[in-house]
């Protein structure tokens, strides 16, 4: 592809675009957004870009996860009982971002592979913990050198030195904190300013 082709790529917003890296007749580089010049009807807001992100991002761990027949929401699952705390199944529902029953089934099939196992918390009986076991160790930490080196590309194409984590973990604790959105408190801002 040439230097114009990758040029009218990006400004369709598709194609190498979605890859981070440009190829020119010069060689290949890392993309670097452009600053808007205009409103179009192709614009996206706030939340559109980052779950397009995610998605992309989501898609390609999850093929590189494949090779070891594990499958994301199994990554998820992996990556917080690593710690070897013990984590209650609504913990785990929030980490991993699935709905507790899906999560539920999730982890029957895990504990069915030998991944991991539950026990009833040694200070409150009625509270059930699962860990990881020794399989379900070994998978993360294969599955987890896989994810980081898919971490080391993608900050490597963005010309990333971890700025990228501060910020997305600044703007999910500014989200938490925020208040609850209101179409009626935000039309009296609107009419108070100036």
């Amino acid at each position: 592809m040439d230097a114009k082709s990758a040029d009218r790529t990006r400004m369709n917003g598709g194609g190498l675009a979605d890859r981070l890296v440009i190829s020119t007749t010069e060689g290949t580089r890392a993309m670097t957004p452009a600053e808007p010049t205009g409103r179009t009807v192709h614009d996206r807001d706030l939340a559109h870009l980052l779950s397009r992100a995610e998605r992309l991002l989501s898609a390609r761990v999850a093929i590189m996860l494949q090779p070891e027949n594990c499958t994301l929401e199994e990554w998820r699952v992996l990556k917080l009982l690593a710690d070897g705390c013990g984590h209650v199944m609504t913990e785990i529902a929030d980490f991993a971002m699935l709905p507790a029953p899906t999560l539920t089934k999730l982890m029957d099939r895990m504990a069915f592979d030998g991944l991991v196992y539950r026990r009833a918390d040694s200070r409150d009986r009625r509270r059930v913990l699962a860990y990881l076991a020794l399989a379900g160790r070994d998978l993360y930490e294969r599955a987890a050198a896989i994810v980081a080196r898919a971490e080391a590309e993608l900050a490597a194409a963005l010309g990333d030195d971890g700025d990228l984590a501060r910020w997305l973990t600044r703007l999910a604790a500014t989200l938490t904190d925020a208040q609850p959105f209101s179409p009626a408190r935000a039309y009296v801002n609107d009419a108070l300013r100036p």
